[in-house]
């Protein structure tokens, strides 16, 4: 059985509802867009994180 927002044991009734407007209202705006300055952050540390091994090496 999968299980959905209104059936999940730990939010439902009131909270379940709130959530759901709310989710419903996010789901409406616009999407966030990175600038350019922002890409090139985010690129440099993708690279970086392509030297990283793991586990580390013992010497």
């Amino acid at each position: 059985m999968a299980m959905t927002i209104k059936t999940s044991p730990e939010l439902w009734g009131e909270d379940a509802i709130r959530f759901t407007e709310e989710a419903e209202r996010n789901s409406k705006l616009p999407t966030p867009k990175l600038s350019k300055e922002q890409r090139k952050v985010l690129s440099t540390m993708l690279d970086s994180a392509k030297d990283i091994i793991f586990p580390p090496r013992k010497n």
